[in-house]
């Protein structure tokens, strides 16, 4: 937290009129400055400043704020680094409350780490424009789609080349490690490195501050895949980011409303034909970390997709992720256009007044909710009337308490043929658990019948491992792509699976009722986890939800790497002893064999269906938030005392179960109960 005493010094020692004035042309008109508002389109100013006040109004739009607002809403800056910003201008130093000096050290190198990486990845975007200005194939299939040179030049579009070592001229060392931390080259199991991108046109993706921290590949000849983007670097995450947003920002303030499209061609396409409040998911299905931000950007969202099979299952899956966010003051829409058409193609063959017409008819999503739900039973039976209701009870249930559920809550309950009481007297006889994706389906796996949860019933719509539902992970932080146990509107679930949306699985994982998985866990290369994890090894028993205490171990490993870096046979032997930690000590084995320290390059090193991929995923949004901790040792110190604690207390209740009979039975259980006493002195929490 930034001292409320600092903000109110900063702001006595900046003039908004300096910072404004960096991006809006301002004049005298009377006691306060005029300008044309950078927040919206106009033609005569209604944008003042005011030096006496230290704000600035817009009597057109209604944008008001100081300084510190200001950078917010027109650079995407986050409210420290407005701060901070600021701050800096002036030559102040933002204090840093309660931090130690291990702590300030890891921010510190965080920082540095960042710095590094957005400096490889500016060097070889300035490397992807000179190829392009002496690539005449690459502009000639860019003129082929439509796009002008400046259209390229306000999107940075470049050329990756045809060299397999091409970044090897712009770096004086191939061999730099970085180079693979930020995505730019792979490195092979033998050792020998290459180019990441080439023969593709380039498409920077750039954060809500507008820098630079990936790139997306669009192959302009034959190949796969079509698309490529950089993989999970500390800078870039394809579940948190929309390629576009940044150079949307203000056409989207203009126009009211974002919209949302497919692929980095829709959004360059739309933009060419004068549509340049467009933005695109980078190859992942929507999530809940990307509504919140386009929620951010603007209270109408619009999801265009294509109208086919996929595109009607990409709309399910973005109303999902919406679900959870609605609120009565935004308005969510979906566009479905004709299959053979995306919105590139659509608005090069019949204009942008055609598509902006589209706009205007788009669907509500409460009215894509209830018709796709009605399209998959027969609502002319009773049957086929309460198996709809049953699949919309958990979608009802992660809508949050507000007037729209109220009226989707009434309109389910005219379509299903209730009255509003006995549709309130329905969703309380069993309340439903909010809807929560599923995992993606294993690869080779073959789906096969229907699944059953743990009271006979469909299988619970949390996280699902083989059985083990961890529904402590909250659903808003997962990562979505590919996943849904409901079904697409052909009757198959959006994860591939048996219609209905519930599941079993054959080949890599094999389902018995509540859960199980064959198969030993195996190592190959030491470069990533292959298979499921037994129970038999720190696995998960019983109800088989994630226990807290694995969840906040994990959590701290991936907010703290560092820890990995001292962490002896010891700490593992103790780790083994603890109940539902195997995921614990595969992280720390995967760290300490692939060398990987954040969660972007550890979901690189990981098999993609692997358990711990997926619970990398799910806490992922969460490690990039979450502040570091004063003193993490003390910390990770404190919950493996707190592990070999319980687990000696187990053991001694087990010997005096047993009824101490030997001399070795006493020794053992005096053994323990000295440790446990020696634990509680070190100052066990």
């Amino acid at each position: 937290m930034i001292p409320e005493s600092f903000i109110q010094d900063l702001l006595a020692r900046v003039d908004v009129v300096d910072i404004v004035g960096r991006y809006v042309q301002l004049r005298k008109g009377g006691a306060n400055l005029l300008g044309l508002c950078p927040f919206h389109n106009e033609k005569s100013p209604s944008f003042t400043v005011s030096p006496t006040k230290q704000f600035y109004h817009c009597f057109g739009c209604g944008a008001h704020g100081s300084a510190i607002t200001f950078l917010m809403e027109h650079t995407g800056a986050s409210f420290p680094e407005a701060v901070r910003t600021l701050a800096g201008s002036v030559g102040m130093t933002v204090p840093e409350e309660n931090r130690s000096p291990r702590q300030q050290q890891e921010s510190a190198r965080r920082k540095a780490e960042e710095s590094r990486h957005t400096q490889v990845l500016d060097a070889a975007q300035a490397h992807y424009l000179k190829q392009l200005r002496a690539s005449p194939a690459a502009i000639r299939y860019l003129k082929q789609r439509g796009l002008t040179g400046e259209i390229a030049a306000h999107f940075g579009l470049g050329w990756s080349g045809t060299d397999r070592h091409g970044l090897s001229h712009v770096f004086p060392s191939y061999e730099d490690p970085v180079l693979v931390e930020s995505g730019l080259v792979i490195e092979s199991e033998d050792g020998r490195r290459y180019d990441r991108f080439r023969e593709r046109i380039m498409f920077p993706i750039r954060n809500a501050r507008g820098s630079l921290i990936g790139f997306g590949g669009r192959i302009i000849g034959k190949g796969e895949p079509k698309y490529l983007n950089s993989p999970e670097t500390p800078l870039f995450s394809k579940g948190l980011e929309l390629y576009g947003l940044w150079e949307a920002r203000q056409a989207i303030r203009q126009e009211g409303q974002v919209i949302v499209v497919e692929g980095y061609m829709d959004v360059v396409g739309l933009a060419q034909q004068g549509i340049a409040n467009a933005v695109a998911t980078l190859g992942t299905a929507t999530t809940p970390d990307h509504v919140k931000k386009l929620l951010r950007a603007s209270d109408k969202v619009i999801f265009s997709f294509d109208g086919d099979g996929a595109g009607r299952r990409a709309a399910w899956r973005a109303l999902q992720a919406c679900l959870p966010v609605l609120r009565d003051d935004i308005a969510i829409r979906f566009l479905f256009l004709p299959s053979e058409h995306d919105p590139d193609s659509y608005v090069r063959e019949l204009g942008a007044e055609a598509f902006r017409a589209c706009l205007g008819d788009a669907v509500a999503l409460s009215r894509f909710l209830l018709d796709e739900l009605a399209s998959r039973h027969n609502m002319d039976e009773a049957e086929g009337r309460a198996s709809c209701l049953h699949e919309a009870k958990p979608l009802l249930a992660a809508i949050p308490e507000c007037a729209l559920r109220v009226q989707i809550e009434r309109e389910m309950a005219k379509l299903v043929q209730l009255t509003p009481e006995e549709m309130a007297q329905v969703l309380a006889q069993q309340p439903a658990k909010p809807f929560a994706p599923g995992p993606r389906a294993a690869e080779g796996a073959q789906p096969t019948g229907q699944g059953q949860g743990q009271d006979g019933g469909p299988p619970d719509p949390g996280y699902d491992f083989g059985g083990h539902d961890f529904h402590d992970i909250p659903a808003e932080e997962s990562d979505y792509a590919d996943y849904g146990h409901f079904p697409s509107p052909d009757g198959e679930s959006a994860a591939g699976g048996a219609p209905g949306g519930r599941q079993q699985w054959q080949g890599k994982r094999d389902w018995k009722g509540k859960g199980d998985w064959k198969g030993k866990s195996d190592w190959k290369g030491g470069k990533g986890w292959k298979g499921r994890r037994d129970d038999d090894v720190g696995g998960f028993e019983g109800r088989r939800t994630m226990p807290s205490l694995a969840k906040r171990l994990l959590s701290l490993l991936l907010a703290h790497p560092e820890l990995v870096d001292s962490m002896g046979d010891q700490q593992l032997e103790v780790i083994d002893h603890g109940p539902h930690l195997g995921l614990v000590r595969d992280l720390i084995m995967l760290a300490q064999s692939s060398g990987a320290r954040h969660v972007g390059a550890l979901l690189e090193a990981a098999e993609p269906d692997s358990d711990l991929a997926t619970v990398l995923k799910g806490l992922r949004a969460d490690i990039l938030s979450q502040e570091d901790l004063p003193d993490p040792q003390t910390e990770w110190d404190d919950a493996l005392r707190r592990i070999e604690f319980d687990s000696a207390r187990a053991e001694m209740a087990k010997l005096a179960a047993a009824g101490l009979g030997t001399e070795e039975a006493r020794k053992r259980y005096l053994e323990l109960s000295s440790r446990m006493t020696v634990l509680k002195g070190a100052g066990l929490r």
